[in-house]
């Protein structure tokens, strides 16, 4: 995660000395217009600054996303109006000001790839086709009041170089960024290769606190270094299409770890839960690997569980409910993950054959001391249970929640509260001294 914060701090930092600089460079033509006493010009230059220092401090105040969706609306508006009114082409000089167009639409790009968003895909295409409408026409108000030609021959010269300066930077700064996620695949196929992942297990408990199974978590350790966080790695991965490689990895390790506790008393009922992505879920012999696994390792398969993303409903509902309906026939048990933060609705709950849901962190932490999310995750019980489903609450970090959600009926919990994601050893020598010592993860 540092590498990438890092990486999110030199963005930033660029940002903010461009805006600086164009700030400098239009305060500097504002001053050439005021000894021409070409007033409305000064004003345009005005705007220009005054965006500049603005999209300057937000992004001293970590409000990155908002000063380049403020910067590039603005910039686009006071591009369109220059153009129209004072940058009209002539037999002497060309109109110019229509090449920034183009640099916001790369600005606009780079940031699609940061956070993606509809409205920066409008931007960008707004950007585009103003670009290509003045640089085929000689589009113009009736009342415009085009820049002296003396003055805009110079003009012209200069605008263009900053123009592609300005592209080059940022080309420059998008090959940057594509070498560091091609770098970082490189290292996530070495990881699998290396037999660098490694699965962390937390503890879900029943109301009395009792150990019923855990959840299995992905974690990658450097050799010679920490523990890089999933948050840092997954994204890539998932671009990159190694999502099913390392699900099917962590699914194998999962199964062998579940078929070892088998052959235990003290381990023999308890359940593993693991995460499968889109991906993973959508190739098309997902099933039939789950159930042959099964086979195999001669595994219970009701203590399976595989939780699902909420996401997964964006795709192919039809293929997903089929996909479901096979593994539960199998007896595996099929869980609703994040439940509430994506794609969620009471038709879904109605066609989806899931066993469970697991509600996200995000309704538990602020329920205690807020009114609405309480009334919101009381309505979520009361609906699994007219629903016949049960509900798994993660994300408890104080007794003040578990109270709250035993009081909603709720009898299965997963959170810090109960234990911390832990290796294999360490997670079996917390909660019993009976568990079978930790399998060797081979890749």
């Amino acid at each position: 995660m540092k590498q990438a914060e890092d990486y999110s701090h030199r963005f930033r930092l660029a940002y903010g000395m461009a805006a600086l600089a164009v700030g400098a460079l239009t305060a500097g033509w504002a001053i050439v217009f005021a000894f021409m006493q070409a007033w409305s010009l000064v004003v345009m230059d005005g705007a220009v600054v005054t965006v500049a220092f603005v999209s300057f401090l937000l992004a001293r105040r970590h409000q990155f996303s908002a000063a380049l969706l403020f910067s590039q609306i603005s910039f686009f508006v006071i591009t369109v109006v220059f153009c129209l009114l004072f940058d009209v082409p002539s037999e002497a000089a060309p109109r110019v000001s229509h090449l920034f167009l183009l640099v916001l639409a790369l600005l606009g790009y780079i940031n699609y790839r940061r956070e993606s968003s509809a409205l920066q895909l409008v931007i960008v295409g707004l950007c585009l086709a103003a670009f290509v409408v003045f640089a085929s026409t000689n589009a113009a108000l009736p009342f415009a009041e085009p820049i002296a030609d003396h003055f805009r021959l110079y003009g012209s010269w200069v605008n263009t170089i900053i123009a592609v300066a300005m592209l080059c930077g940022g080309v420059y700064a998008m090959q940057r960024e594509f070498a560091r996620d091609l770098d970082q695949v490189r290292e996530i196929k070495a990881a699998l290769t290396n037999r660098e992942f490694e699965l962390f297990y937390q503890p879900q408990v029943d109301e009395t606190g009792g150990l019923t199974g855990a959840e299995v978590l992905l974690r990658w350790k450097r050799p010679g270094g920490g523990y890089v966080s999933p948050a840092e790695f997954i994204p890539i991965a998932e671009q990159a299409g190694l999502m099913p490689r390392i699900g099917d990895w962590v699914l194998t390790q999962a199964c062998k770890t579940l078929a070892a506790w088998q052959q235990e008393e003290a381990t023999r009922g308890l359940k593993i839960a693991v995460n499968v992505s889109v991906d993973q879920f959508m190739e098309a012999n997902f099933v039939d690997a789950v159930l042959n696994r099964i086979r195999t390792l001669e595994l219970d398969p009701t203590l399976l569980k595989l939780e699902l993303t909420e996401s997964m409903m964006a795709t192919d509902v039809a293929t997903i409910v089929e996909k479901m309906r096979a593994l539960r026939a199998a007896g595996i048990t099929i869980s609703l993950d994040d439940f509430g933060t994506g794609y969620s609705s009471l038709s879904h709950l109605r066609q989806l054959p899931i066993h469970e849901i697991k509600i996200d962190r995000s309704f538990v932490q602020d329920a205690p001391g807020n009114k609405r999310n309480r009334l919101l995750l009381k309505s979520i019980f009361d609906i699994a249970n007219m629903l016949e489903l049960s509900v798994v609450a993660e994300g408890i970090e104080t007794k003040e929640q578990l109270l709250l959600l035993k009081s909603f009926g709720c009898t299965a919990f997963q959170g810090f509260y109960f234990g911390r994601p832990v290796p294999l050893a360490e997670f079996q020598g917390q909660w019993t001294s009976d568990m079978p010592p930790p399998l060797a993860e081979t890749a």
